[in-house]
């Protein structure tokens, strides 16, 4: 898997087009699609999109990871960015088909297939920008990837931004480019200035989530996260390990988190933090960032509960433990 994550696609795609209905669907080069300059995509960013994954399995089958949830999320982005209604079935029948079209080319664990699903405005209306897009397109990338950790397990650093804002307070259920790229303003900044690997954006100090990922915070037997709402996104990998961790009895928390109990909480030794999304399923925090000071998360290295985490998704994933609640779909 040379190259950096999601930079390597494989040479066709599935694509379907609105106009007054949904197109049937093709595969076609992947490497190219045609657009009007002129497109609503590239002036209003008319654009969602999903990540999710297909796995080699211990048997040597393939399986794709919770591809249902995915693809509820991705009509509820389309809906609320005003795109055409995508065709559920339809969508769910692309992935299935392209994945199964490429099964030989999954590679086995820890590597693995990402699929993303794009759905973008297309009408060429450069005077709609208070309207929504009448034609659309999606399509449907993959890409083989390695291990996210193959560099070494991360111990990222975050910088706890309690001004910013990753994208408007009632937009951030939206999977849309828009929302990375109002962030991405803010990751650079911390960067250049803190070092920092991320942003966690904490509007007004409440602890909402990163440029990319969702926080978790891992104290004892209690996970601690925000309660779901408008303002971030509702992660499909963050609702995989909540519900093992119920299924475990451990005492999840959806609620609010401040700064200052984020602080207090990782001073604790066995205090762990970390990042869940698609990519890495959660990466460990060893660092915190707040007005100028350093904080460690309890030893500041990844630790033993973060690590137990990750093992049990992937195990899931790869075929290697029972799919208790039936989140695989062979292909």
């Amino acid at each position: 898997m040379a190259g950096e994550f999601g930079t390597r696609f494989m040479d066709q795609m599935a694509v379907s087009h609105f106009s007054d209905g949904w197109s049937q669907e093709e595969m076609v080069p992947g490497d190219s699609i045609t657009l009007h300059p002129g497109a609503h995509v590239l002036h209003y960013a008319s654009t969602c999109f999903e990540g999710l994954k297909a796995f080699r399995q211990a048997d040597g089958g393939v399986a794709i990871f919770r591809m249902d949830k995915n693809v509820a999320r991705f009509a509820q982005s389309s809906s609320l960015l005003y795109l055409p209604e995508i065709d559920t079935e339809q969508t769910s029948r692309m992935i299935s088909d392209i994945v199964a079209h490429y099964r030989d080319a999954i590679p086995a664990p820890p590597a693995s297939m990402y699929i993303r699903p794009t759905h973008i405005g297309t009408e060429a209306a450069i005077g709609k920008a208070a309207a929504p897009s009448a034609t659309s397109t999606q399509m449907i990338l993959l890409s083989p990837v390695g291990d996210y950790f193959a560099g070494g397990e991360a111990c990222l650093r975050l910088l706890l931004d309690d001004k910013g804002v990753r994208c408007g307070p009632d937009h951030g259920m939206v999977k849309g480019g828009g929302n990375y790229a109002s962030a991405l303003k803010h990751i650079m900044r911390a960067r250049a200035s803190v070092k920092a690997d991320q942003v966690l954006f904490c509007p007004g100090g409440d602890v909402q989530e990163t440029g990319a990922a969702n926080f978790i915070l891992v104290d004892g037997d209690r996970i601690i996260t925000k309660s779901l709402d408008e303002s971030f996104l509702h992660g499909v990998t963050r609702d995989s390990l909540l519900t093992l961790a119920r299924d475990k009895g451990l005492d999840v928390q959806e609620r609010e988190l401040t700064i200052e109990e984020l602080i207090e909480c990782a001073a604790h030794p066995e205090c762990e933090a970390g990042l869940t999304g698609t990519a890495a399923v959660v990466a460990a925090v060893g660092t915190l960032i707040h007005d100028g000071q350093e904080y460690k998360v309890g030893s500041g290295t990844p630790g033993p509960r973060i690590r137990a985490m990750r093992d049990e998704l992937n195990a899931i994933q790869w075929g290697q433990s029972e799919d208790r609640h039936n989140w695989l779909t062979r292909v």
